[in-house]
């Protein structure tokens, strides 16, 4: 069997140009990087801006196992479909870190026939925005200690400060540093810390931006620390702002690239699902709106997840109404939920199905609190029996979902056919009533018992004593209306990700907060869950090699 990298170096390529005249997009509006990549440019974005939106699909998922779910793999499937039957569609995706393509999970361009190319690109330095992305929030931070370093005016307190340094790495060491060792010039002497790119606020900040104008004034909003008194010193104050847009300025443009079939993909920023909102940009997605009559997005990880945050920060931030919604699902997954331990995934097992399919069902209930329909993609192995896909489709069924087999690793646009036109009917017979979960007039303590408790299947909440403090400091500085970003495990709907299935009755334990104000939002840090991952004994990395025809192999 073919591997997903060697699919993908296989294909033919269109020039992306010829990609962008079939969405009547001259080559005056790219910009190029290559044959096979482009950028959007501004004032093509700006000349659409009046024109009406197609429809717009959120394909999320259930929580993620290590039986693998497919959820990309569908979304680009999906879009091929879409195309095969001749709809005008675009898929608007996030760009890959370096973090997971060089930890566990390994590239994330989709898989089999159902994939963004170029693959190597997209998953090593694409365009450079990620880079962009560091260098901007590096630079933030530069500043910040050179201001202590140059007379500190603003009086700010170095064991007051809120920014963290970032790398797009997995590399645990750097979560907890001493920065400015050895003489006087070398800075002052205090603690830091690294988070991720895809977990930093100017990664969130690309993403919800909707032109330059608001790119600054939200950059001017972040919370770098706080002074001797207690007030907050934003961005702003250090007069970074602008040098930051200069660094940001190419990688806030739209990224256009194609799938294996040459539907056109949009791919813009990342951030993770689990530390950040886990979306794609504002951007790319309204773009896409303006360009398709259908436009297949996705969000990070579980409906927990990712969805609650496209519905409840980035569809409030931005103005979007969903049409409809795509849980992707595998009968392994589900089984896996219900206690069957990996190697036996295989094996048919109705009683494991039954009771692991739990999760699914609380994903669809979750979703359906949108007041947007739901479809049901259970992504096909060739292991599954026809009796355990009956079951998942009379279960779905009898949950007022459509469902739809999807056989997209393996058959590309052709095995989502019938995924595409069940999301079509979707579209056409069932309104979509989107509203978000809650109100953002209720307090921080409310909006996340809301989320804990409708969503997770949580009891209660606790706070710890730092979590408290910081929500009461966050709400006596105005922050209070702001939506929530939860920071929780992917694997499980509780905040410990041994609980598999459908947890409830549990306690969610918060136990740090902090404000995103540029971003937007107030982010909650539950259980054990960390902003910048660690690598495993047998990181992916060990697998990525250049052959000597120059050919990168094992990147997935």
């Amino acid at each position: 069997m073919k591997t997903d990298i060697q699919i993908a170096q296989e294909a033919t390529m269109k020039p992306i140009t010829e990609v962008a005249e079939a969405l009547g997009i001259s080559g005056d509006d790219l910009e190029l990087y290559g044959k096979y990549k482009a950028k959007i440019s501004d004032k093509y974005i700006e000349k659409v801006a009046n024109r009406p939106d197609g429809k717009l699909i959120l394909v999320t998922a259930i929580n993620p196992t290590p039986a693998g779910e497919g959820k990309t793999t569908v979304s680009v499937g999906l879009g091929q479909a879409l195309c095969k039957m001749g709809k005008k569609a675009v898929i608007a995706l996030r760009e890959p870190s370096l973090g997971p393509c060089f930890g566990i999970k390994g590239g994330a361009a989709g898989g089999g026939y159902s994939q963004v190319v170029p693959m190597e690109d997209l998953n090593l330095h694409f365009t450079g925005d990620f880079h962009a992305i560091t260098t901007a929030n590096n630079l933030l931070a530069a500043l910040l200690d050179n201001h202590i370093q140059q007379g500190n005016k603003l009086g700010i307190d170095p064991r007051q400060i809120i920014l963290k340094r970032c790398l797009d790495m997995n590399d645990r060491v750097l979560r907890n540093v001493i920065v400015g060792l050895g003489g006087k010039p070398d800075g002052v002497v205090r603690e830091d810390h690294f988070v991720i790119t895809v977990a930093t606020e100017v990664m969130a900040i690309l993403c919800l931006a909707t032109d330059m104008k608001d790119l600054k004034e939200r950059l001017s909003r972040i919370v770098v620390a706080y002074s001797y008194e207690g007030k907050p010193v934003t961005a702003g104050d250090l007069q970074a702002v602008g040098a930051m847009a200069a660094l940001l300025k190419d990688a806030m443009k739209p990224n256009l690239i194609q799938t294996l079939e040459h539907t056109p993909a949009l791919v813009h920023g990342g951030p993770f699902a689990n530390i950040a909102h886990g979306c794609n940009s504002v951007r790319a997605t309204k773009t896409a709106l303006k360009i398709a009559d259908y436009v297949v997005t996705e969000a990070g990880f579980g409906a927990d997840l990712g969805a609650e945050k496209f519905f409840d920060i980035k569809c409030r931030a931005a103005g979007l109404k969903p049409g409809a919604v795509v849980i992707v699902a595998t009968v392994r997954a589900l089984k896996y939920n219900g206690g069957v331990p990996k190697a036996e995934l295989s094996l048919e097992n109705l009683g494991a199905l039954q009771k692991g399919i739990v999760n699914l069902e609380k994903h669809i209930e979750n979703v359906q609190k949108y007041g947007v329909p739901v479809v049901v993609a259970l992504n096909r192995f060739v292991t599954d029996s026809q009796e355990e896909l009956d079951f998942v489709k009379a279960f779905c069924e009898e949950r007022n979902c459509q469902f739809a087999l999807a056989e997209v690793w393996a058959k590309g646009g052709e095995g989502g056919l019938a995924l595409a036109e069940k999301v079509i009917d979707t579209l056409e017979k069932k309104e979509s009533h989107y509203h978000p979960l809650y109100d953002t007039e209720l307090t921080i303590r409310e909006k996340i018992e809301t989320i804990a408790k409708e969503i997770y299947g949580a009891g209660s909440v606790s706070f710890a004593p730092a979590a408290a403090k910081q929500m009461k400091k966050l709400e006596e500085e105005g922050f209070g209306k702001l939506p929530v970003c939860m920071a929780k495990t992917q694997y499980s709907l509780s905040d410990n990700p041994n609980l598999l299935g459908r947890p409830e009755g549990f306690e969610l334990s918060i136990r740090e907060m902090y404000v995103s104000a540029g971003a937007g939002f107030v982010v909650a840090l539950t259980g054990s869950i960390m902003t910048m991952p660690g690598l495993s004994a047998q990181p992916a990395a060990y697998n990525v090699d250049v052959d000597e025809n120059g050919k990168i192999v094992g990147l997935f």
